[in-house]
């Protein structure tokens, strides 16, 4: 009878035991499973949570199958512990495996508010912005201009959140005197600038910063950016160009970028530059004479004088040989891969065409003609109020 017993009992408990085996198996594939997301969520993990709350509220979004399956799964794997305040995006299909691992790795959030600082040539916007898991673009929430405008109330409120992100968006061909007054607008940021950065030496992109952070810190991230793509540029660029130096590159780079506003444009643009410099021709460029007067200060805000364009300084390409001593602005990547690597032209020659572009030439007879195709588009848009 009790040997019996005992065999019953080795049979019991080894149906438990493939039982359990077969349960853990089953748990485990349901946790490195795709998720039943169908719609991207925001899931906000506040500070102070934990895995037993931030389980519920995935099973109440629909992202999980199983809370208990979820939190056991971040128990075995040790990250129960690693739980990160924040806002994450979680994508449709995400695994549990890979929600754990988003909400306990760290980092900035990637869901929710976006506070982003616009600078650009004119002037620096503001933008509150808040993300849409469901079409994953920002839906704008309130802009203004630091300078002059009242931030709204829903700025000072998404400041005081904890998991609101911040980003510095750097416009090509914005002066470095720009850039320092823009970022001591910036009430999100801390410390002084003791020297402006070189002309130039600040790449145009955009940072994500946080609270606090030092301009000077920002200040040497753009310049540590710029210097790497000055390095590689030049390493890269073509034979016989009339340039001996990384920093003629990045001046040529900043009028380029100063002449057009057209991607397209800047190949040709960098080849009319070029063709003059191997003709041993003057530059002629306007955006040089207004940086003699602004020393890139401030916007000139109308057009140039011909006082202007005849006095002597030494950017005013209309009086001097060659390139200026200093860049113009701080050109982007595209500006300076432009300048060592120009389209393969013949023109010399170049002026706006009343579409927001330029219309080339390679003889001063066609370059007459398509000045004169202008001044009669500035006439007819003058007599016609716009």
């Amino acid at each position: 009878m009790w040997r019996s017993l005992a065999s019953n009992m080795l049979t019991i408990l080894s149906v438990l035991l493939f039982l359990l085996a077969g349960l853990i198996l089953w748990g485990k594939s349901q946790y490195v499973a795709e998720g039943p997301l169908e719609t991207a969520i925001c899931l906000q993990v506040e500070r102070g949570s934990n895995m037993t709350r931030v389980s519920r509220a995935l099973e109440e979004q629909g992202a999980v199958t199983s809370g208990t399956i979820f939190r056991l799964g971040a128990d075995y794997t040790e990250k129960s512990g690693s739980l990160k305040a924040g806002s994450f995006l979680v994508r449709e299909g995400t695994s549990m495996e890979g929600i754990v691992d988003q909400i306990t790795r760290g980092g900035a959030s990637t869901c929710g508010t976006e506070i982003l600082y616009r600078v650009g040539v004119t002037r620096t916007i503001v933008e509150v912005r808040e993300l849409n898991p469901a079409t994953l673009t920002f839906e704008e929430k309130a802009e203004f201009n630091i300078a002059d405008e009242e931030a709204p109330e829903i700025y000072e409120e998404k400041r005081a959140e904890r998991d609101t992100r911040y980003r510095l968006s750097l416009a090509e061909g914005v002066t470095s005197w720009q850039v320092v007054e823009a970022l001591k607008s910036m009430d999100v940021l801390s410390g002084d600038v003791p020297n402006r950065p070189p002309e130039g030496m600040l790449a145009p992109d955009s940072y994500e910063i946080s609270p606090g952070t030092a301009r000077q810190a920002i200040l040497a991230q753009m310049q540590e950016k710029q210097q790497l793509r000055i390095n590689a540029t030049w390493e890269s660029r073509q034979e016989g160009l009339p340039l001996d130096s990384p920093e003629e590159m990045l001046i040529l780079a900043s009028i380029i970028e100063k002449e057009t506003g057209v991607p397209e444009e800047r190949g040709q643009v960098a080849s009319v530059f070029v063709n003059r410099l191997n003709q041993g021709m003057r530059l002629q460029t306007d955006p040089t004479v207004i940086y003699g007067v602004t020393k890139g200060e401030g916007v000139l805000g109308r057009g140039l004088r011909q006082s202007e364009l005849r006095r002597i300084t030494p950017w005013n390409t209309y009086v001097i040989d060659g390139l200026p001593p200093t860049p113009i602005a701080n050109p982007g990547l595209a500006s300076l891969q432009a300048a060592v690597a120009p389209a393969e032209t013949d023109y010399v020659f170049f002026v706006a065409d009343g579409s927001g572009g330029h219309a080339f030439a390679e003889t001063l007879e066609e370059h007459n003609r398509n000045v004169a195709k202008w001044r009669q588009i500035e006439a007819d848009r003058q007599n016609s109020g716009n």
